[in-house]
């Protein structure tokens, strides 16, 4: 799933055959999954990841919101938002909210 995602491979590539005949030489008992299951698969662990982030944050604390964006050595522009609070110890959090590939038409330091 993980290489789906950081290829930019559609969920339905899993149906063609001529992708699934390469896994199938290296492992013969390999099962892959439909793409439906890879969406279901997606959805749930975005939902947990949200369910997460959102226990994470205090109810009635105030939070500030940054954004940072940098270039990865694969020349990537990335953005993420970042939220930082105070616990009740005083002691400074940070969650990351979003992180994400920006277009390169939108950033001028290229």
């Amino acid at each position: 799933m993980l290489g789906f995602v950081s290829a930019y491979i559609p969920w339905n590539a899993i149906s063609n055959l001529e992708l699934r005949r390469p896994y199938k030489a290296l492992r013969d008992d390999l099962v892959l999954p439909s793409a439906t299951t890879l969406s279901n698969i997606c959805r749930r662990e975005y939902a947990l990841a949200v369910d997460a982030i959102k226990k994470q944050l205090p109810f009635q604390n105030k939070v500030s919101l940054a954004l940072d964006g940098w270039t990865s050595t694969n020349k990537l522009a990335i953005m993420s938002v970042i939220a930082y609070y105070m616990d009740g110890k005083w002691a400074l959090r940070e969650v990351q909210l979003a992180f994400d590939e920006v277009d390169r038409l939108f950033c001028s330091h290229f």
